[in-house]
């Protein structure tokens, strides 16, 4: 038995994928998106294509001294002395950075590989490579955030168990405690002062470290 597809309607079906429905699910609404870019036909689809998404999107030219750090993504030529503009190199990365690609300029690979981008377009633009490198570059920077989050959760951890350490020592030495009598007093003091003990032990050893 044949089955005949709509073809109409399945056309529709994806452009509200790829359209209102992706704009909800990834609120670009929310995103303030920064375009720094010399104006010509080739860059005016992708700005009018970013604006499609109902972000807030600001076309910047000419370049700006630093690449300005209060837009959620910036997309960007890849201008002469592109990573001293970036404040946040190195470091921690403020905003989603997205590379722009022209066929017609010469790509200094070097200078992109130090601008660490989070993704790339290549003009001239389409619907969905513009959608495409929304969706991955901020994918990727909030993925990078969660992962810095963690690992300075792991060395704050690291560094209480450290000064906990130190700290039972100290007590052990100085009131003949045992060490589990010395954790036990740091936990009282930690109840009693609604913080962790990891902060009672730090106060501990930076005491020690003042009066020594």
């Amino acid at each position: 038995m044949d089955v005949k597809v709509n073809t109409k309607q399945k056309d529709s079906n994806i452009y509200s994928m790829h359209g209102r429905n992706i704009a909800d699910h990834y609120k670009f609404s929310d995103l303030r998106i920064a375009v720094i870019t010399n104006p010509d036909d080739r860059s005016e689809p992708l700005i009018r294509e970013l604006q499609k998404t109902r972000a807030e999107v600001k076309h910047i030219w000419p370049p700006p001294e630093f690449v300005p750090s209060d837009y959620d993504v910036v997309y960007t030529d890849l201008m002469e002395n592109l990573p001293s503009r970036l404040e946040s190199l190195p470091g921690l990365p403020q905003f989603s950075l997205i590379i722009i690609i022209s066929a017609s300029n010469h790509v200094d690979l070097k200078m992109l590989e130090n601008c660490a981008p989070h993704g790339t377009i290549h003009l001239p633009v389409t619907e969905q490579a513009v959608l495409s490198s929304l969706v991955v570059a901020r994918s990727h920077f909030l993925y990078e955030n969660r992962l810095r989050k963690r690992i300075q959760q792991l060395d704050d951890n690291l560094i209480s168990v450290r000064n906990i350490e130190r700290a039972k020592i100290l007590l052990m030495e100085r009131k003949g405690f045992t060490e589990e009598d010395a954790y036990q007093h740091m936990r009282r003091q930690a109840m009693d002062k609604r913080v962790t003990v990891g902060s009672i032990a730090s106060a501990i050893v930076d005491a020690q470290e003042l009066f020594s």
